[in-house]
């Protein structure tokens, strides 16, 4: 019988709780007997073992993503392990994919009808579109979106990155590890005024 799945998209802003629903997805699982695998990208070198935790102190094992792992062979290679076809693949820090490897969990959905759910960020901290986000926007059957709110009560939209004096940072590499200590989630208005502030005390003749 043909396994109709979908490849699905779950984003949001650091601090979101995408993790902690990763997590609590592979736990009903469990619950329930479906047979699902987590994998991550291999980016933060902070992990020392292969699993994906939350802030809320839960955790699961999962499988490496390196960068030219082929995640098409790595499910084939998963059937194989599992001696049958595992229903669910949850896939964290989806936004670090390249968009070959979304091609490749797509033609897992198509071809074996899967369902793949990727948790991850839309955009960095100068508000664009990582890779892998890009190209789950443009292929994914279901895309939605986990809201949390700014400091200000608005919706959070932009991952601001901050240096040590609490100011936004506009440039440098896209992808730079850290947590609360450098980065925060606030909405497109309290982004822009910070920005705005930033840039009105650096044309002072003497600083504040």
């Amino acid at each position: 019988m043909y396994r109709k799945g979908k490849l699905y998209f779950r984003y949001g802003t650091m601090g979101s709780a995408k993790t902690a629903l990763l997590l609590t997805t592979a736990y009903n699982f469990e619950e329930r007997k479906i047979t699902y695998a987590c994998l991550k990208p291999v980016i933060d070198t902070r992990e020392k073992s292969n699993v994906i935790r939350s802030r809320i102190g839960i955790e699961r094992e999962c499988e490496w993503i390196f960068h030219d792992t082929n995640l098409f062979d790595t499910g084939c290679a998963l059937f194989r392990r599992a001696g049958a076809i595992i229903e669910w693949f949850l896939i964290d820090e989806a936004q670090f994919l390249t968009a070959e490897q979304v091609d490749q969990l797509a033609r897992l959905v198509d071809d074996f009808g899967v369902n793949v759910i990727c948790y991850g960020l839309r955009t960095d901290f100068r508000s664009r579109l990582f890779e892998g986000s890009r190209r789950l926007f443009e292929i994914a059957d279901t895309i939605d979106e986990i809201k949390s709110t700014c400091t200000c009560g608005r919706k959070t939209i932009v991952n601001a990155r901050f240096d040590q004096n609490g100011d936004f940072v506009e440039e440098g590499e896209q992808v730079e590890i850290g947590g609360d200590e450098r980065y925060m989630a606030v909405c497109r208005k309290c982004w822009r005024n910070k920005r705005v502030e930033q840039s009105r005390r650096s044309m002072l003749p003497f600083g504040d």
